[in-house]
Parts: C-alpha cells; sequence; structure tokens
C-alpha cells in the first residue's frame, strides 16, 4: 500500500464547560481571551483515527492545518508530540469573526494548496455544535464526505470502508479516495503525548511566535528546519477577502448562557421492583422517557 497524505483539521477552542458573564462580545462574537482555549476535543479523535492509518500504511504523512489566532500554534505542537509530522496555521486578522460558511471556505482554499488522500476532521468543535464546517469543507473541494465515523474498517489507496455511528444503530460506508471525514466522540481516544517526540518538537515555533525569541533560540531554529510551524494569511491561500471573516458570515450569535440544571425534587427509591417499575411509569406518563 503506498503512502497517504493525510490532513487532519483542528481547532483551538474556549472551553465553553466554563461559561462566564464576558463570555461574548458587544457584537455577538465569543470572547476567546475570556476563557481558557483547549484542543476541540472530538478533533483529538480525528487525530488518532489518522495516526491509526499512519500506522498502517508505512510512510504516510500526517499535517494538522488549523485556524486561529497565533496561540492556536499550541495545538499543533500538541499534535506534533502525539505523532504528526507537519503543521500550519491559518492566522490573519481579516478571517476574525468567520461563522461556518467563512471558515469553511478558508479551509477549503488552505487545504487546496496541498496534496492530499484523506482529510479527517472531528464532527463538530464544542463552542458552536454545528457540525458543519467539515461537510461544508468537502462541498467546496467537491469530493466524498463520510459523517460520524467511529473507525475506518478498511483502507487502500482506492478506498476506504468506515463505520458511522447512528443514533439508531451503525451504518457501513465504502468511499472512494480523496475522501472527508468527520469523526464522532464515541470514536477511540487519541493516543498520549510520546516522551521522545515532546523532547524535539517543544521548541517548534511559528515565524511570528520567533519574533520574541532569542538568537540562541533562533540558530537553533535555522539548524532545525523541522522545528518551523507555517503561517498562511489570506494572501497565501488566495482568499476572497469579501468572503472572510464577518463581512462573509451571514450567521449571527444574539446570546450566549451558561444554563445549569438543578434537581427541584428528588426521591429515594427502595432496593424493590415495585420502587422500580413505579418510577419508570411516572415517568414514561410525564413523557420525560418513552
Amino acid at each position: 500500500m503506498k503512502p497517504l497524505k493525510i490532513i487532519v483539521l483542528a481547532k483551538q477552542v474556549p472551553d465553553t464547560r466554563n461559561v462566564g458573564k464576558d463570555a461574548m462580545k458587544a457584537d455577538g462574537t465569543v470572547n476567546r481571551a475570556a476563557l481558557e482555549a483547549i484542543f476541540n476535543p472530538e478533533d483529538l479523535n480525528a487525530l488518532e483515527q489518522a495516526l491509526r492509518i499512519k500506522d498502517q500504511a508505512e510512510g504516510s504523512q500526517v499535517t494538522l492545518l488549523t485556524m486561529g489566532p497565533g496561540r492556536a500554534a499550541e495545538i499543533i505542537r500538541e499534535g506534533l508530540y502525539r505523532g504528526a509530522d507537519h503543521g500550519f496555521l491559518l492566522t490573519d486578522r481579516k478571517f476574525a469573526g468567520s461563522d461556518t460558511l467563512a471558515t469553511s471556505y478558508s479551509i477549503a482554499r488552505a487545504v487546496s494548496q496541498n496534496e492530499y488522500d484523506i482529510i479527517i476532521a472531528g464532527r463538530q468543535a464544542i463552542d458552536g455544535d454545528t457540525a458543519q464546517v467539515g461537510p461544508q469543507v468537502a462541498e467546496k473541494l467537491n469530493i466524498p464526505q463520510v459523517t460520524y465515523v467511529e473507525a475506518i474498517e478498511e483502507i487502500t489507496e482506492f478506498y476506504i470502508i468506515a463505520r458511522r455511528r447512528l443514533d439508531n444503530g451503525i451504518e457501513r460506508v465504502k468511499s472512494p479516495l480523496p475522501v472527508l471525514i468527520t469523526v464522532h466522540g464515541s470514536a477511540p481516544p487519541c493516543r498520549p503525548r510520546i516522551a521522545r517526540r515532546v523532547m524535539k518538537y517543544k521548541h517548534a515555533r511559528t515565524l511570528t511566535e520567533l519574533q520574541d525569541a532569542s538568537e540562541d533560540y533562533i540558530r537553533l531554529f535555522q539548524d532545525r528546519p523541522y522545528l518551523k510551524i507555517d503561517e498562511w494569511s489570506v494572501a497565501d491561500i488566495k482568499a476572497d477577502e469579501d468572503a472572510l471573516g464577518l463581512s462573509g458570515s451571514p450567521t449571527k450569535v444574539k446570546k450566549i448562557e451558561n444554563v445549569v440544571f438543578k434537581a427541584k425534587e428528588s426521591r429515594i427509591l427502595e432496593n424493590s421492583d415495585q420502587d422500580i417499575e413505579s418510577l419508570i411509569k411516572e415517568l414514561i406518563d410525564n413523557h420525560t422517557i418513552g
């Protein structure tokens, strides 16, 4: 089997489990500076699927592509620690405020500058929960897509067979390459960091990050070209500026709320079939279940 070129779409997201009063700006966009930034959970599942393909097809290359501010380079380093080979940071002030339409356009333009056999993304990001970007990228690239994947059961240089996780069961789908797949949270979790790769890539930086580096660090960077994390701007991907950022985003966020569910009442059940049957009947009667 020939080596495959795999692009993993990853996103650095605000930790929406801890949303505060400053989580939203006046223009309706997320105030990312007010929230801790983390690697989107299902994108880690996607990275694991890519690394499993790399394990099967010797010589395959896994490239991480993320779009965001300069600090988003951190998740590229995280990917390198776990087994990825390269990383690209798509960053430019003109991308600010992008919704799924503008984001997928930008990512598709960036992906089209590379060779690829498989594009893998998480099913959705926890800061939006739309599950739209992956499918939209596939449409813009005019390639097949397989969504909600929890395992790739067979792969050749011509096709994949993937298992999809659906509400009422599973489905097996065969697709030709190139293909874009989105990975469900039920897929295997990503492998941990590898100590020797942490030591190798801990100094990986973008050119912007190097601006504040010492001369010794810059010399180290020049001697080890694998430490370079590429940065791409709007000009690099040859994008139409009218399709980017707020101007290219018809979707607007009206409000963000932190909803905490609290029990209004509780019941203590005895360890008996009668109590359990009574509870189930009550839940069915009030349409909580059934």
